[in-house]
């Protein structure tokens, strides 16, 4: 939830992360105005009952017409304590309504626009041109087809058994997801992350105080008759872990990383990536999760970009990272950084890796403070993706060789017995 101190003290600065975002700013007033009118309800219902708590006196001393004229004013405050009551409680619900639909405020420097407007920091490493490698006349193999030939993907079958934008991972493929997982994990775990295997089913509320419920709600599976929704990233288990407590933050921040399934809809993707396992309804994933005190949360940033980042060392790809602009962050998210690695069938840049600074929009939400010298106060979260699936994509085709067999960067040879090159079946 959007900090109510900051929007009643810099409103201005609240609407001016609205229209960077593309939202409505006017909900900055609707806020503002609900907040007095609950305000003004409150003072008013104070007021009447501390007239109603003096009024019981006076009838106990009182006698005969002035005792029943006492009485009947004693009627007429028990209603309209009542009325101003019910006015404040509706006030108040009208606020939290308003306010859970303002998305946080997004940190300074972070770009304005849309989807298309994001900032590109940084290139590393260079996409391979593999028509100057293998001649002129080489046909750039995608994921699918070199995952075919390798018998590690097969999307005909998951369609059979699930439909569309499902598959199965076989083999050697099954094998490769495990190998960056657990890449992705022993990292985690060397930097200090206490290691989670989460639940995928979360209650409505968990699921509504990471601020999945908004604007793209229509992107969650929900079960109707268990009321619980499927998580799209751990990061929903892992932010619900701590709701309702108080956190002590001394000795640093406190670091998971979680390892799940994850179930996207979809919803509103029809015939985009369609081809293969880039966007699909299923996948698993290694997310790191941070709760920190809003001092270090800038610092705590930057730690999980460059953990990502390591991660794409290892897995030897070329990649890019872009500083998401205001439009395109989810609704709990200040700032989000995205690594995206060459894709050279398609010749664009794929997405493999986020990393947000949610500050306190989601710990406001489930309740999470830590204690200060001057009581409590909510702390800050923050989340960024080691290692899916999806980087099976980008391995296959960056890594890919004039026979259709794909090189394995060092990193992951360990976790794959020492395997150097992955072969099509029966070359």
């Amino acid at each position: 939830m959007i900090d109510l101190r900051l929007l009643r003290e810099n409103p201005d600065a609240v609407r001016a992360s609205q229209r960077l975002r593309g939202d409505d700013p006017a909900l900055v007033d609707q806020v503002l105005e609900l907040e007095a009118r609950r305000r003004s309800g409150l003072t008013r219902f104070e007021e009447l009952r501390a007239e109603q708590k003096g009024l019981g006196k006076q009838v106990a001393q009182a006698q005969g017409d002035e005792k029943q004229a006492l009485l009947a004013r004693g009627k007429e405050l028990a209603e309209a304590v009542k009325a101003a009551q019910a006015d404040a409680d509706a006030a108040g619900a009208q606020l939290d309504e308003v306010a859970m639909r303002i998305a946080n405020v997004v940190v300074d420097g972070v770009p304005g626009g849309g989807e298309d407007d994001y900032e590109v920091l940084r290139h590393v490493g260079t996409p391979r041109d593999l028509a100057a490698e293998y001649g002129p006349d080489f046909a750039v193999r995608d994921h699918l087809e070199l995952g075919e030939r390798l018998a590690a993907i097969d999307t005909e079958r998951g369609a059979k058994v699930s439909g569309a934008r499902f598959y199965f991972l076989t083999g050697v493929g099954a094998r490769l997801e495990l190998a960056l997982l657990m890449a992705a994990m022993d990292k985690a775990v060397a930097a200090g992350f206490t290691p989670m295997i989460t639940p995928t089913l979360v209650r409505p509320e968990v699921m509504r105080g990471t601020g999945f419920l908004g604007a793209h709600a229509d992107e969650v599976y929900r079960l109707e008759a268990d009321d619980l929704y499927l998580v799209g990233t751990s990061e929903v288990a892992l932010a619900g872990y701590h709701a309702d407590e108080i956190l002590d933050l001394s000795g640093g921040p406190r670091r998971y990383a979680g390892w799940s399934a994850c179930y996207r809809r979809e919803a509103g993707s029809h015939g985009r990536d369609t081809r293969g396992i880039i966007r699909v309804h299923q996948f698993h994933k290694v997310e790191m999760f941070s709760w920190t005190t809003v001092e270090d949360s800038e610092a705590e940033h930057a730690r999980l970009l460059a953990f990502e980042e390591e991660m794409l060392a290892l897995a030897e790809l070329p990649y890019r990272v872009i500083d998401v602009a205001a439009g395109d962050l989810g609704s709990s998210a200040a700032r989000k950084f995205d690594c995206e690695a060459w894709l050279p069938s398609q010749q664009r840049w794929l997405e493999l890796t986020s990393t947000s600074n949610c500050t306190t929009f989601q710990a406001r939400r489930l309740g999470v403070r830590e204690r200060t010298g001057g009581g409590t106060r909510a702390v800050a979260t923050l989340n960024g993706t080691l290692a899916t699936t999806r980087w099976i994509v980008a391995l296959l085709e960056n890594h890919q060789q004039k026979d259709g067999s794909v090189h394995v960067p060092a990193g992951l040879r360990p976790y794959l017995g020492g395997l150097e090159v992955l072969r099509p079946v029966g070359a």
